[in-house]
């Protein structure tokens, strides 16, 4: 018991220094909305600031509550918010994320059948004012956004909060013990972990989560919702690119990255000098820059935000927002970014449910479960630097049954790990009543 005491005096002393120095912080974080709301497209982030603290235009009785931080959390959500709309159709839905960019995509997902409102910053008035505007009857937090101020006043105000489609990287898992008090604290107040895997969810135990709240579901992005218009909107954009060429996408590529994939491009281009790289970058607010390095090389670009696309170009860049299934639609293999730089990788099932070869750089600690799967099975190819990646590439570019193959694969692993969305919605429940298989 005094153990116990001792714990909890401790983690609430570790929270008060972390309040503290986030009051601190707070000028920092508005300036640094400030300048970012100056980038390419980025207005968005010196507007509705009052809800970054707390400040709500609505006050609502009841309602359900998801947070999904960014697009990719968001549209991993897609699925799950539309089937809760159907479920609890009396009940309003309110939808919070941290960027402009995921607004707009919950913005273009359901318009006004949900309300978007900015997460505020983790001070515990500001988030007491929102559970005050919001009044959820539960809430859901999408992988894994652990807010100690958050969690603690949902924990006294008695809010069910759901970690659902939770993942946790050896690198996370190492970030967190440092703080292993808070850590556990926060995990104590979660309702029910809905884990990817088994790594995952042993992971979080480690860390203090009840073992009995920890249940493996499975991956929700395997339960990817392709829009119906896709593949028309993706055969008209080839059409436009050129049919008969190869082409090859980067996604969501990091800074740093970019050299390496035009020079990998280059080397592509000297054996086929029709191929098309199509270039992702993966935050809007560096596609100024990005255009401005291809510019400095020895490349005919085109550039999607402009009406005409030049037929001897050789570089498309994607400098649009909400795009990037259908550059995965149109190209003959897809590059993952965030691989070749030390970012961990990002979200390959888009590419994978499209049946695209994939290939990737040796940094995948964020999706390490999902990479394996795909190795496994033989839907994905690890480089290791440029020269690796032109090399395959090419190899791909002689081979289309090799592409045809390894995109099948790739596709299946998605249609064979399908299902996580039913699993996790069975957790969820308004009236309480936890279940404690390890397995649903």
């Amino acid at each position: 018991m005094s153990v116990s005491l001792t714990q909890k005096q401790t983690s609430s002393s570790v929270r008060y220094l972390y309040s503290f120095l986030l009051y601190l912080a707070m000028p920092y974080l508005f300036l640094r909305m400030l300048w970012r709301s100056y980038g390419v497209g980025q207005r968005a982030y010196r507007l509705r600031l009052g809800e970054r603290l707390g400040f709500y235009p609505f006050k609502l009785q009841k309602s359900i509550w998801v947070h999904s931080v960014s697009v990719g959390e968001t549209i991993a959500a897609i699925p799950l918010i539309k089937r809760l709309l159907e479920t609890y159709p009396d009940l309003p839905m309110v939808v919070t994320t941290m960027t402009p960019t995921g607004a707009a995509r919950v913005n273009a997902a359901f318009g006004d059948r949900v309300i978007h409102a900015y997460l505020p910053y983790d001070f515990r008035d500001a988030v007491s004012r929102f559970f005050s505007a919001v009044n959820p009857t539960f809430g859901i937090i999408m992988e894994t956004e652990l807010w100690p101020n958050l969690l603690a006043v949902s924990r006294k105000r008695e809010i069910p909060i759901y970690l659902m489609n939770a993942r946790l990287s050896a690198r996370s898992q190492k970030g967190y013990a440092r703080i292993a008090s808070l850590t556990r604290e926060m995990l104590r107040g979660i309702t029910m972990i809905a884990a990817h895997g088994e790594k995952d969810a042993e992971r979080f135990i480690a860390l203090g989560a009840d073992k009995d709240k920890v249940i493996v579901t499975g991956n929700l992005k395997f339960d990817l919702e392709l829009p119906g218009n896709l593949m028309q909107e993706s055969a008209a954009l080839r059409k436009q690119l050129g049919d008969e060429r190869f082409i090859w996408v980067a996604a969501s590529t990091h800074e740093g990255e970019e050299e390496m994939m035009l020079a990998a491009h280059r080397q592509v281009l000297a054996v086929n000098p029709d191929a098309l790289l199509i270039l992702v970058p993966r935050h809007p607010e560096r596609f100024k820059a990005v255009a401005a390095l291809i510019e400095t090389k020895p490349f005919a670009m085109a550039k999607r935000s402009d009406l005409v696309f030049a037929k001897n170009a050789s570089l498309y860049l994607c400098d649009t927002m909400g795009e990037l299934l259908l550059m995965y639609a149109v190209a003959d293999v897809a590059f993952i970014g965030g691989s070749l730089v030390a970012r961990g990788g990002h979200n390959m099932i888009e590419a994978a449910a499209l049946a695209k070869p994939i290939v990737i750089g040796p940094s995948y600690f964020n999706f390490s479960e999902m990479s394996d799967t795909l190795f496994h099975a033989n839907g994905m190819q690890k480089i290791t630097d440029e020269k690796t990646l032109a090399a395959f590439l090419i190899e791909l570019m002689h081979d289309p049954a090799q592409r045809q193959q390894m995109g099948v694969r790739a596709a299946d692993v998605v249609k064979a790990n399908k299902g996580a969305l039913d699993r996790q919605l069975a957790l969820i429940s308004i009236v309480g009543g936890l279940r404690r298989n390890k397995r649903i």
